[in-house]
């Protein structure tokens, strides 16, 4: 079989004093962190989409990307593009990945060849996967490349469309189930809306709801017992999409009573894109009970859209992985690298040296925050920061004994009240401390 990525060696961890490129500095799979392996917590997965299909295109100029498999076309693509994800993964022992159906398969002039399409890859995939030990870590339908979805597919006006992106998700949700797929994505591409002025968002949520449980009562029927996630995000390519935020999700699904099936698939860009930190949307999304997965990357801060760069930000990771460990990790979710070389960044090697830098990132953002909680850093900062309810009046309120009355009471015995220092400043000393120390 030839090789896509000019016969690189399969990557090891050396260490963070290695100055081997093609080496992980702070990934080891098998080293233990805070009870479980970093593979355990981390269940990095390859990102079908960017890797294997992207091409480096923007608004400004054509594709710049240098790929092997772009030699052919059609199915003949397809099938080399199998080929060069599972190299790619054995390059870097990653376990999962993740894709949408067009991504792996063209369409075809009917949704009848388009289905025989992705029969022949998914078998070319299940018998890569079995000779690999690869997972699917989740799939998805595209609904939103085509311009049948120009008005949305499960908020389409057009009842019509309706029916083909349930056609699709039905068969998605069977090709799931035949590779073994751990979670479900849901990722409204176009469910939203570009102006009221000729929307009923009532309607069109309603639709989105009854599709929910229409694909909910389908994987029942078929045995798919994979989570199902959904992945908020604010904006692009609708102007304002249905799915906002982890609170604008959460909200949707405790009121159509789906909040049982789904959990978040939280992606770091989107939430800066919905002016959260990536920390506040896990964060939202933990409390809840509803964090399943994440989507790994990052944006730049000075561009105002979905840049979908490789994350190297370890305050970012730090924070991220902290609240993963208080999650209890990701379940049978994972750490999906959404994210694309810089246009820039074209050769087959730099797939390579972008994913060493965001496992690495994400492996060091792991043992800076198991050390935080192991030394309790934060916490404690927190419970002496609210400890004014654990006696007295503040613990009257917690355990349901105060009333308005009992509180003007107390207020009107006019005693001094004294307000502590937040220390913020400090205690982002004192992150940065471990950060590099640890």
């Amino acid at each position: 079989m030839a090789s896509y990525f000019n016969n690189i060696s399969k990557v090891a961890f050396e260490g963070r004093t290695s100055s081997n490129p093609l080496a992980y500095k702070f990934y080891d799979a098998n080293a233990v962190v805070a009870g479980k392996t970093m593979n355990e917590w981390l269940r990095f997965g390859l990102a079908y989409w960017h890797a294997m299909t992207g091409t480096g295109s923007d608004p400004f100029g054509a594709g710049t990307m240098q790929r092997g498999w772009d030699r052919y076309s059609g199915m003949d693509q397809a099938k080399a593009r199998v080929e060069a994800a599972f190299e790619l993964m054995d390059i870097l022992d990653m376990p999962y990945f993740c894709f949408h159906d067009r991504d792996i398969a063209p369409e075809g002039d009917t949704l009848q060849e388009t289905n025989k399409n992705l029969d022949v890859i998914v078998a070319l995939i299940k018998e890569n996967m079995k000779s690999s030990g690869r997972k699917l870590l989740w799939n998805t339908a595209n609904m939103f490349s085509n311009p049948r979805f120009v008005h949305g597919a499960a908020t389409t006006c057009n009842a019509d469309v309706y029916a083909y992106a349930a056609a699709q998700v039905k068969k998605q949700l069977e090709v799931g189930l035949e590779l073994g797929a751990e979670n479900y994505v849901f990722w409204g591409g176009r469910e939203g809306y570009e102006t009221l002025l000729n929307t009923d968002m009532k309607f069109e949520l309603d639709n989105l709801a009854r599709f929910f449980h229409m694909a909910k009562d389908y994987a029942k029927e078929i045995g798919f017992n994979a989570q199902f996630l959904i992945e908020p995000k604010p904006k692009e390519p609708s102007k304002h999409q249905y799915d906002f935020d982890s609170a604008t999700t959460i909200a949707f699904l405790k009121t159509y009573g789906l909040d049982q099936v789904f959990k978040l698939n939280i992606e770091a860009n989107h939430a800066t894109l919905a002016g959260h930190t990536f920390e506040h949307e896990l964060h939202v999304a933990r409390i809840n009970g509803m964090l399943g997965s994440i989507d790994a990357n990052q944006g730049d801060e000075l561009l105002g859209w979905d840049t979908d760069e490789f994350p190297t930000n370890l305050y970012s990771t730090t924070l991220a992985m902290y609240e993963i460990i208080k999650n209890g990790g990701l379940g049978s979710g994972g750490v999906n690298f959404d994210a694309k070389t810089r246009r820039a960044s074209f050769e087959p090697e730099d797939l390579v040296y972008s994913h060493i830098a965001g496992m690495d990132s994400f492996a060091r953002g792991l043992q800076v925050a198991a050390k935080l909680l192991e030394d309790r850093v934060l916490e404690n900062i927190i419970d002496d920061r609210y400890s004014s309810f654990k006696s007295g009046i503040g613990a009257d309120v917690l355990a349901g004994k105060a009333n308005f009355k009992s509180l003007e009471s107390y207020a009107m015995q006019n005693n001094p009240i004294v307000n502590k220092s937040g220390r913020q400043e400090q205690i982002k000393s004192v992150l940065n401390q471990y950060i590099m120390n640890v």
